[in-house]
């Protein structure tokens, strides 16, 4: 079945319901759940402790429709593209009338680089968006952080997990945003980088720069034997 909406409303999430802006989300199939891997980075520890069915996407309605966006990326990537510019076009041409700001964060539950293939297949600059539209991401590919830190509208944070933890102090010596998981109470600091609540908001990251987004255990994170969590009291 053909899906004709790809961005879900970010008050359907909890955590991006807490943002400040209205937001959209993007959702596919993580890891190797469709037989292709959108999260190319994934460790052991980020797919056992994935929320791919936390909240709604438990029902299995929801997983069918992220199974049916994930099969249309994939069979044919350029129509898929096109159609989602559209979608971000006429959710910016509405906020810009209504003089609002908005937040569209594009890989929910993939790791892929949107904003080259809007750029390639679409011709969607998304810079021309700004101010109205912000973009924003995690990320466990390093040099897609590097390569977009200095984007005027686009903010991707590292995500931290045990099989990368030299490119995690790379990314903290680089001032690029890293978003941890702790198993107990945050700590102030980690690495020497300030730690905030990353649980927060979804887009606490447009707000703060060079800091650590400390997010608490969540579900099966709980029970991490594997590093992806770090031990904190």
């Amino acid at each position: 079945m053909k899906t004709t909406t790809y961005l879900s409303p970010g008050n359907t999430n909890a955590k991006t319901s807490k943002n400040s802006l209205k937001s959209f989300i993007l959702y596919l199939t993580p890891g190797t759940t469709n037989g292709h891997n959108l999260c190319p980075k994934a460790s052991t520890g980020c797919l056992a402790a994935c929320l791919y069915t936390s909240g709604r996407g438990a029902f299995s309605n929801v997983q069918t429709a992220r199974a049916n966006k994930t099969a249309q990326f994939l069979q044919d990537k350029p129509a898929f593209i096109r159609a989602l510019s559209y979608e971000i076009i006429k959710q910016y041409n509405k906020a810009k009338k209504n003089g609002e700001q908005i937040a569209i964060r594009l890989n929910g539950t993939s790791d892929v680089d949107f904003i080259y293939l809007l750029q390639k297949y679409a011709g969607l600059d998304i810079a021309t968006l700004a101010p109205v539209v912000y973009f924003y991401d995690y990320t466990k590919i390093l040099q897609k952080a590097i390569r977009y830190q200095a984007h005027p509208n686009y903010s991707v944070t590292f995500s931290r997990s045990e099989s990368n933890q030299a490119e995690t102090e790379q990314a903290i010596k680089l001032g690029i945003n890293v978003a941890a998981v702790f198993s107990g109470e945050l700590p102030a600091t980690y690495l020497g980088a300030p730690v905030i609540d990353g649980d927060k908001s979804d887009i606490i990251m447009l707000y703060n720069k060079g800091a650590v987004l400390g997010l608490k255990a969540k579900g099966r994170a709980k029970k991490d034997a594997s590093g992806f969590v770090i031990q904190s009291n």
